[in-house]
């Protein structure tokens, strides 16, 4: 059974001579298609049974970029979503070149009532983007990730 409630993902990072850079994901499908500002998010997605957290994580930002992360993942705690999902979320210093996502897919009927099913991918396209434009695409749920990592790292 997959939870519908929580989900989990990784927050990728990288340090730049200009800052801290952060790679979002911009949702595929009709509904996003011309939606930007506030519409990017962190690659996550529903935690399977008896998986953990992290687990899920991993395999998710896997099934909707194409990499596997293999950084040390850092803990950012989890939020509670508009939608009353809550979500886990941790970051991962390294590199990774956007243009090679390869995300995986998802069906449905569209246009809608017109019988037909088309495939979509979960994510059409990912970037980087400095902190404050970060802040900008992302997610009104998600901006507190952005915050927890600045933080954590400052801590380091």
């Amino acid at each position: 059974m997959v939870s519908s409630k929580q989900s989990a993902g990784i927050l990728l990072f990288r340090r730049m001579e200009n800052g801290i850079e952060v790679l979002l994901g911009h949702p595929g499908g009709p509904f996003w298609s011309r939606k930007d500002l506030g519409s990017w998010s962190i690659p996550k997605g529903l935690i399977a049974e008896n998986e953990t957290l992290l687990a899920a994580a991993k395999r998710e930002f896997a099934e909707e970029t194409g990499h596997r992360p293999r950084g040390k993942s850092l803990p950012l705690g989890e939020a509670k979503q508009s939608g009353g999902k809550v979500v886990h979320v941790w970051a991962v210093e390294e590199d990774w070149d956007a243009d090679s996502l390869r995300s995986n897919t998802f069906e449905m009927e569209w246009p809608t009532r017109s019988g037909r099913r088309k495939t979509f991918p979960e994510l059409d396209r990912a970037a980087w983007f400095r902190i404050e434009e970060a802040r900008t695409r992302i997610l009104k749920g998600q901006v507190v990730f952005l915050d927890r990592l600045l933080d954590a790292i400052s801590d380091n």
